[in-house]
């Protein structure tokens, strides 16, 4: 099951089933979007409201996270590709969920970012507050899968001898998210194939078996002294292929359309344009 958060023709933010092109109505959005708890997708498969074509609506990112925790190097390939040692523990920074954007909105880089580069990623999205979770009451967290693109501005990020990772990658717009967050029903998070094309090149293509930490050993470290809430989400990690690490590197360009598919949730879609 898949749920969105569009406007309607109206003007109204609203939740919705999603089910192929179409989506059905469940009712207003409230200030958090949908947060996948078993309540909420209890209530979206009973949905019965008014039904619209995707393509006639407008989507927004699909929660409000109180929280977005990130894991860099969490991919074998990423780690070889960057040149550094595969970490004996999760490499975690944070991004602010001001940088939010949902899919269809362009990603719009600052005057100052001189190498922005694209990072594809498997999201969870919690269901249930969790602390202290053991690896199997962190499957029983996860509220839903989504698609995230960690936008990271690498002249920011890499400026200064400890490595500005939360500002470089929470510029306003860097955080696109979406296009919907996907039930567990029937997922491997063990083989969830993550792909990456930029205007159409194929950039990052891996499966969540090349992770490092599976996303139920992230939950375990991740709420040992924090509790995760419903609606945070946590960015699992990128493929080897980001742009910084080609030769020569391929950063964003004006007119670029980037896509992200996570297999079982769709692909989420920005264009990205040069602040004027």
């Amino acid at each position: 099951m898949k749920a969105v958060r569009y406007t309607d023709p109206s003007g109204e933010a609203r939740i919705g089933r999603l089910d192929g092109e179409t989506i059905t109505d469940a009712g207003p959005a409230g200030p958090q979007g949908f947060v996948p708890s078993p309540e909420a997708w209890a209530a979206l498969a009973d949905a019965g409201g008014a039904q619209h074509a995707l393509g006639d609506v407008t989507l927004a990112h699909p929660v409000e996270p109180r929280k977005i925790l990130a894991i860099g190097l969490n991919y074998r390939s990423h780690a070889e590709e960057s040149e550094l040692d595969v970490p004996s523990v999760p490499v975690v920074f944070a991004k602010f969920p001001s940088c939010l954007i949902g899919h269809g909105q362009d990603i719009v880089v600052p005057r100052e970012e001189t190498r922005p580069d694209f990072e594809g990623e498997l999201a969870v999205v919690i269901g249930r507050e969790t602390y202290r979770a053991d690896r199997a009451s962190a499957r029983e967290a996860i509220g839903g899968i989504t698609a995230m693109h960690d936008v990271s501005g690498r002249r920011a990020q890499l400026e200064t001898p400890l490595r500005q990772f939360t500002l470089g990658k929470s510029f306003d717009t860097f955080g696109p998210l979406g296009p919907c967050i996907t039930s567990l029903d029937d997922v491997d998070l063990a083989d969830v194939r993550v792909r990456t094309t930029v205007s159409g090149e194929v950039m990052q293509d891996a499966s969540t078996a090349d992770l490092i930490f599976p996303v139920e050993d992230l939950i375990v470290y991740l709420s040992a002294g924090t509790t995760l809430q419903p609606g945070d989400v946590i960015a699992t990690g990128t493929p080897g292929g980001v742009g910084d690490s080609r030769t020569p590197p391929r950063y964003l360009r004006e007119g670029d359309v980037v896509e992200i598919e996570v297999s079982g949730v769709g692909t989420l879609r920005n264009g990205v344009r040069m602040e004027a």
